[in-house]
């Protein structure tokens, strides 16, 4: 798995550079959401615009980070979703447990709220 790891506003965003989030990068998303977690990083925003495709495993990814954060107070969420991703999410009706921005100061800021 491929990211760019930028500190904005004090929200990690992990930009993602793989085409794919699939079981082949799931588990190491969750390995490093987890490492950034424990180092204190709870509000954590997962930049998509690369991603093509998701699976089952990816949204799982995704969702064991906003677990392992919630105890915390931190959040995950994500931006630049694809339209294909966020049929995805929809479909397995994770859009009201998912939040997804289009805009990364409105995502930014959603993390002040």
């Amino acid at each position: 798995m491929n990211l760019k790891t930028v500190i904005k506003d004090n929200v990690t965003i992990l930009r993602m550079q793989d085409t794919r989030l699939d079981n082949v990068v799931a588990a190491d998303l969750k390995a490093h959401l987890l490492v950034l977690i424990e180092q204190g990083q709870k509000d954590i925003l997962i930049d998509l615009a690369k991603v093509e495709y998701a699976d089952s495993s990816g949204l799982g990814a995704i969702l064991f980070g906003i677990r392992q954060a919630r105890p915390l107070n931190g959040r995950v969420k994500l931006i630049n979703p694809q339209s294909r991703v966020l049929s995805l999410i929809k479909i397995a009706k994770l859009d009201n447990v998912i939040e997804a921005y289009d805009n990364e100061r409105e995502a930014l800021d959603s993390f002040k709220e």
